[in-house]
């Protein structure tokens, strides 16, 4: 029987993450993986997602080519080689994965993986043991009583990614990230849309502003939004789908070619050895403590089996910090107010600590700011001057409560909100650092300009 320091089950953004932090710490370590390297993220989520959002983005420049004083004629696009473009990026990464693994001198141990207790992994009938075992297991699609998918007619956001064939017309239930993801790609490409999202707004867990823009925007360019609406039943007994959706007007019955369901994840603990071990599960997730250990000594988990946000750089994070933890290193609990969010769709969405409402909920005296990129240079020249950054103060010490983005490139902006509340800085701190112009980056500091009255801009 092998007889490992440390054994990671999955191979996820948290669970090749682990195996690595681990190797650097100079712990002898495997990972055990069912699939492919790199786990949903990688092959079927975050990387080859953003591949097909690229080529929707560059299909909308060329049709929109004349606004910038260029002529396209007949721009065109081929789903297939689109698809083609996504698998071609995701294969590329997950090779890139398997060389960090030898590079680092992780075995990798191919197979189904399921606990057994003593800290030990049988893999398809060959055990393996270890002084520590990281859980890594991840997530994937939930289902629906309603809206059971058979991967033809009613699909998750795997099947959505790699479609033989662009469906005409689509129905996407659910509005969070992968709903509005798919969304925008598919219309972007000349699918007809319709979101349906059970709450009063898209993106539901966003600030409201930052919802209401997104509708606008999604409305602007073809999308049909349904919110306060629930599918009650589909029928794919005909040529497609029909879904009957309740609202508050009444019951509508609209039809479509496929119907994506983005509701949610679930958590695959399943058949993983859980219960033979003893670990404890609520609700759906293995419960740890602030350094991942799971009720059983030896045995931890990390990512979204784990009752943080189900996010890829949060499952990273965790990992991090579980082995160096493990290895004894003086490590802080992570701060899961202060993990960005963002969502890829365009306008993108990105998002850190507390919206308005959460804000006044608290009992916080608050100072908003708020600067429309209709006003930023940088956004006018590129012709992506929909959106706003907005940013909440506590009025009293100034702590930077929250900060939400929606507009072109806000994904990449939104680490100087992360890094700055951190450091506990102070809106004062923000307006005194010096950004440049002309840049995107800009609407920061004059949001924050305009929560404490010296916006220059607007």
């Amino acid at each position: 029987m092998s007889k490992y320091d440390i054994i990671v089950l999955g191979s996820g953004p948290g669970g090749y993450v682990t195996a690595i932090r681990a190797s650097q710490l100079g712990f002898k370590t495997a990972i055990v993986e069912k699939e492919s390297l790199g786990g949903v993220c990688l092959n079927w989520g975050c990387i080859p997602t953003k591949a097909l959002l690229k080529s929707a983005q560059v299909f909308e420049y060329l049709k929109h080519a004349e606004d910038y004083g260029l002529k396209v004629k007949d721009a065109e696009h081929d789903f297939d080689a689109v698809v083609k473009r996504s698998r071609g990026v995701a294969e590329g990464m997950s090779k890139g994965i398997e060389f960090l693994m030898k590079k680092n001198k992780i075995d990798v141990i191919t197979g189904y993986g399921t606990l057994k207790p003593g800290k030990k992994i049988d893999v398809d009938g060959t055990v393996y043991s270890a002084d520590h075992i990281i859980i890594a297991t991840g997530a994937r699609s939930r289902e629906l009583p309603s809206l059971p998918q058979d991967g033809e007619k009613v699909i998750g956001y795997r099947e959505a990614m790699s479609l033989s064939k662009q469906p005409k017309k689509m129905i996407v239930v659910g509005s969070g990230a992968i709903g509005v993801e798919f969304a925008y790609f598919y219309n972007s490409i000349g699918t007809e849309v319709t979101v349906v999202e059970y709450l009063p707004n898209i993106v539901p867990v966003e600030d409201g502003d930052v919802s209401k823009q997104l509708e606008r925007s999604f409305k602007k360019n073809g999308i049909d939004i349904m919110t306060s609406a629930e599918v009650t039943n589909v029928d794919t007994s005909g040529k497609g789908v029909k879904a009957t959706v309740k609202t508050k007007k009444g019951e509508e019955v609209l039809e479509a070619d496929i119907v994506l369901s983005a509701v949610g994840i679930k958590t695959n603990i399943e058949n993983i050895g859980l219960e033979d071990v003893g670990i404890v599960v609520d609700r759906d997730k293995i419960l740890v403590n602030d350094f991942y250990q799971t009720n059983i000594p030896g045995y931890y988990a990390i990512g979204d089996v784990t009752p943080g946000q189900a996010l890829a750089h949060v499952a990273s994070a965790e990992g991090i910090l579980c082995v160096e933890k493990i290895a004894g290193h003086h490590v802080e609990a992570l701060d899961y107010g202060n993990i960005p969010g963002c969502t890829y769709c365009s306008p993108e969405i990105a998002s850190v600590g507390l919206t308005e409402q959460q804000a006044k909920d608290k009992g916080f005296d608050i100072k908003i700011g708020k600067f429309p990129f209709s006003a930023s240079g940088k956004a006018s020249a590129g012709g992506n001057k929909d959106g706003f950054v907005k940013v909440i103060f506590d009025a009293k010490y100034g702590e930077w409560l929250g900060c939400h983005m929606i507009g072109a490139g806000v994904t990449d902006m939104i680490a100087e909100a992360v890094v700055a509340r951190k450091l506990e800085t102070t809106g004062h701190d923000v307006l005194k650092a010096v950004h440049p112009h002309p840049t995107m980056s800009e609407a920061i500091m004059e949001a924050v300009a305009d929560a404490y009255d010296e916006c220059i801009h607007i």
